[in-house]
């Protein structure tokens, strides 16, 4: 029995579960859902009611990171688990302050002005220290740190992106800017019908 990802195409956690996806090689059945009508199959195998949700034989996964090292711990030919401890606590600031200011600017018609700005600032500053420590990568060369983290950034960038582009993050706009021309991403990004239960198996990648 092959693993079962429930994934939702334009969901940044989603999305980075199958970039690790792509880059282990691992191949999944492919279940994509609809946020408004959620599968009772994903329900009952979590609960948490959440995308992604990774079915293997040995378990349910329901955290996008644990997906992408289950993923890794599996085959890892291009050396993403290959970083530095920091890298680590570098998602976990991005997964906590930064997504929490993310979702304030994403959504700030729903907050007071002064709420809106102060979350702008706080994913301004997360960004420019970001900008610091990018060479072309996050570290020596492409890891995890760096795909746990791009789906963020391309959201966030989408929300104004003449304004992101005006910023003086030449580094990580340069950054951004070779994800969203990779063929990952790409691969990552087709389109797929919703699954119905009668459907044959869709693997992916």
């Amino acid at each position: 029995m092959s693993a079962i990802l429930y994934s939702f195409r334009r969901c940044p956690y989603a999305m980075r579960a199958r970039l690790a996806l792509i880059a282990s090689g691992q191949s999944v059945e492919l279940r994509e859902v609809s946020l408004r009508a959620k599968p009772p199959e994903m329900l009952a195998a979590s609960p948490k009611a959440t995308v992604p949700v990774l079915v293997t034989p040995e378990g349910v996964i329901d955290e996008s990171l644990q997906i992408m090292l289950w993923a890794l711990t599996r085959a890892d030919p291009q050396g993403w688990l290959d970083m530095p401890p920091e890298g680590f606590a570098r998602i976990t600031r991005a997964d906590t302050d930064f997504k929490a200011a993310l979702d304030g600017v994403k959504y700030a018609s729903r907050h007071p002005a002064p709420a809106a700005e102060a979350h702008l600032q706080t994913a301004h500053r997360f960004l420019t220290d970001l900008n610091a420590q990018l060479g072309q990568w996050l570290y020596a060369k492409p890891s995890l740190a760096d795909f746990a983290l791009l789906p963020f950034i391309r959201q966030f960038a989408a929300i104004d992106p003449a304004g992101f582009a005006a910023q003086p993050w030449p580094r990580l706009q340069d950054w951004l800017n070779r994800f969203l021309a990779s063929d990952a991403l790409a691969t990552a990004m087709q389109k797929h019908p919703l699954w119905q239960p009668e459907d044959p198996p869709r693997l992916f990648p």
